[in-house]
């Protein structure tokens, strides 16, 4: 089948690589669908995700397989596993890591087991969503070259492939019994002019990154709290930023409209890695969060965005491409028009990750001096009505206005001098005034001071110490949310309608998350366990998660892989004591 005409897979069955500076994701048939080069928010090279005609592809040369496939443990070293009418077939997949800002490199190794394998290979590189095809192509041995768009590429391990007349590889390869076969893809924005090095010089580099930066968890869900880790790691840049997630325009809910691109750092996401890895005790991750967040504060003040690049810039205009067909259920999006919000409950969140960088000894001046200037701007501007958490018209959100009291009493208590006074008695006046407006039937906190409906949103500043834990508008607003929001052990944003729960969107798996972590604060360990095992189960076979999921048709729903649910599932897992942090 022509790549052009190729289905995408269900969103569950795709696995990712990621090295920091870019991600890749692979489908159960061996194809990379997607692989934005040379850095997160760039055009694709590979976007048969998309309907684009860029393509990688390492599959049987038989109609007849079933796939599996596992991570190597404490990595995001993939390995494919095919299983044939003739034998096993594996592929071992990584991009090299620690990754380089201007190169990446893709390894595939096919490996045989008991018997011979073929194997089908296309490799067809379109740039910018396939709108520019290769040239400048040129091949000597086993060494293929070209080039697409600004972009140089060169393959080592073609010798058994064919080139077609638009300049693309195809062809089986045989790897014999026991045997494998490297394919490696090299891709840069400067010529490559050195010799590449050896696959497996490759791979122990990689395979000894992976060991270093990820930890050895214990404790009954280590093996999904490490994977969370691992994920939280490969999207993070290092001393930069998190992407919220590795894809754009994937749809939360089939031709509805609502699909965005998510290739960029939120600084929300971004605070609830640190927190997560602040609970782990690894802190390079929160060192990362750290310093992203105080570069934004310090650069922009009042003017904080909501997102950036993972570099720090301004994020694109949303724009649509119409060329593209789409993942199935939406067009494609690419940039995002959040860059133009104010988001207040953004600054509660960098106080409370800077004040937990304090804690552990790891804020600097300059972090510290953010501290200030994002408690100052809460001053300023904590009476002003907003765009909330999900990003939404602005309005007096009441969850805006508790996760800035969370997080001015948390600067209070590592702060020193005046201060302390000072953000204390302002966290005070804001819960005292969200009191006087934002409190719904029976004492529970409602969404907004306009709208006396519940949100799961409003859970989270009770557990982030906005107020005593034993408070009764915590307890009165959990019993509501729990109420209104459930269904078959999952949890519901809000009701934007009277239709029923799950006919508008996904249940958020962000949110059945933040159950566990409620249920837990307040003494019942048996239903934290309860929500924290029925999300975390919520993913396909790579362990991966979206925002969304589907809980009749038991899908994953939205952009892949969704960077603050492994967070907070990775934090709930540590908080429960599923797993054991480090030491």
């Amino acid at each position: 089948m022509p790549a052009s005409e190729s289905s995408p897979a269900v969103l569950r069955d795709y696995a990712l690589l990621a090295d920091g500076h870019r991600g890749a994701l692979i489908g159960p048939d061996g194809d990379v669908g997607w692989l934005c080069a040379p850095g997160w928010c760039d055009p694709p090279l590979f976007s048969a995700l998309l309907g684009g005609p860029g393509r990688f592809l390492v599959t049987p040369a038989t109609d007849r397989f079933v796939w599996g496939g596992h991570y190597e443990p404490g990595s995001l070293i993939w390995r494919s596993r095919w299983v044939t009418t003739d034998g096993i077939i594996e592929c071992r997949e990584a991009l090299v890591a620690p990754g380089q800002e201007h190169r990446l490199v893709l390894l595939r190794q096919v490996r045989a087991a008991e018997r011979p394998a073929r194997v089908r290979v296309v490799l067809d590189p379109r740039g910018d969503f396939g709108r520019r095809p290769v040239r400048e192509v040129s091949r000597h041995a086993d060494r293929w070259t070209a080039r697409a768009g600004p972009l140089y590429l060169r393959l080592h391990g073609g010798s058994g492939l064919s080139s077609a007349a638009d300049g693309s590889l195809a062809g089986e390869l045989v790897v014999p019994a026991r045997g494998s076969y490297d394919l490696t893809l090299e891709v840069s924005t400067a010529p490559l002019e050195q010799p590449g090095e050896e696959p497996g010089e490759l791979w122990r580099t990689t395979e000894q990154h992976w060991s270093s930066v990820v930890p050895e968890l214990t404790g009954p869900a280590h093996r999904d709290a490490t994977l969370a880790y691992a994920v939280l790691r490969g999207m993070t840049r290092p001393g930069g930023g998190m992407v919220a997630a590795c894809t754009t325009a994937l749809p939360e809910r089939a031709l509805a409209g609502r699909n965005y691109d998510y290739r960029y750092a939120w600084i929300r996401d971004q605070s609830f890695a640190g927190q997560a890895a602040a609970l782990v005790g690894r802190y390079d991750l929160l060192d990362d969060a750290v310093a992203f967040l105080t570069a934004r504060v310090l650069a922009d003040a009042d003017a904080l965005a909501p997102a950036y690049t993972v570099s720090g810039e301004p994020v694109p205009h949303q724009q649509r491409l119409d060329d593209l067909p789409g993942y199935p259920g939406a067009k494609v999006r690419t940039g995002n028009w959040v860059r133009e919000q104010f988001q207040l409950d953004a600054f509660g969140e960098v106080l409370l990750v800077l004040a937990a960088a304090h804690r552990l000894d790891r804020l600097d001046s300059d972090a510290y001096r953010a501290m200030r200037l994002a408690a100052a701007v809460v001053e300023r501007r904590w009476s002003e009505p907003d765009s909330g958490i999900w990003e939404l018209p602005t309005r007096q959100w009441t969850h805006s206005k508790l996760t800035c009291v969370a997080g001015l009493r948390a600067a209070a208590r590592v702060g020193s001098g005046g201060l302390v006074g000072r953000w204390s008695a302002l966290a005070d006046g804001i819960l005292a005034d969200a009191s006087a407006h934002g409190l719904g039937p029976g004492g529970r906190w409602q969404r907004a001071y306009d709208d006396p409906r519940v949100d799961s949103a409003l859970l989270l500043p009770g557990i982030r110490g906005a107020l005593a834990p034993d408070d009764p508008r915590t307890a009165s607003t959990q019993q509501a949310v729990l109420a209104e929001l459930t269904e078959d052990g999952y949890l519901y944003r809000f009701r934007p309608d009277r239709r029923p729960l799950g006919d508008a969107e996904g249940a958020f798996l962000l949110c059945g998350f933040i159950a566990a972590l409620a249920a837990w604060q307040a003494g019942d360990a048996v239903g934290a366990n309860r929500w924290f095992e029925r999300n975390r189960a919520a993913c396909g076979p790579p362990g991966l998660y979206t925002e969304e999921y589907d809980v009749r048709q038991r899908q994953l729903r939205g952009n892949l892989p969704q960077g603050f649910v492994h967070a907070l599932m990775l934090e709930t897992a540590v908080t429960l004591g599923q797993v054991d942090p480090c030491r």
